[in-house]
């Protein structure tokens, strides 16, 4: 089993930047896939963000190309998400995931933190 803890989110302006981690126990992430998803009020959750479980291959969703960046600390067992450039859109409870395969990591990952909070403010 792998637990998943959010931390990081907050309120921020328009233009701002934030950095959302997610601290891994139970396991090694090392040999897991890991991903972010968003949820936004009255909305279904969405992918965000991949990485797989060697950190050579991304995957993002078209409208955080170029702002987001996922990355992971194998030695801390975390995984992070630098936002930048955010959009009052980007406001949404941010989930990180983690399957053993990258493809189900961007689909249905087999893991979920509980979520932070992310307000992007105009």
């Amino acid at each position: 089993q792998v637990q998943l803890v959010e931390s990081g989110g907050g309120l921020v302006q328009a233009g701002g930047s934030l950095r959302i981690s997610c601290a891994a126990s139970g396991r090694t992430l090392s040999s897991y896939a890991v991903g972010w998803f968003r949820q936004a009020p009255g909305k279904e959750r969405e992918f965000v963000a991949a990485m797989s479980w060697n950190g050579r291959s991304t995957y993002y969703t078209d409208s955080v190309k170029g702002r987001f960046t996922i990355s992971r600390d194998n030695a801390k067992n975390t995984v992070y998400l630098q936002m930048n450039s955010l959009k009052p859109e980007d406001t949404a409870l941010y989930y990180c995931a983690a399957d053993e395969t990258t493809i189900v990591v961007t689909t249905n990952p087999r893991y979920w933190g509980q979520g932070t909070q992310v307000t992007v403010s105009s």
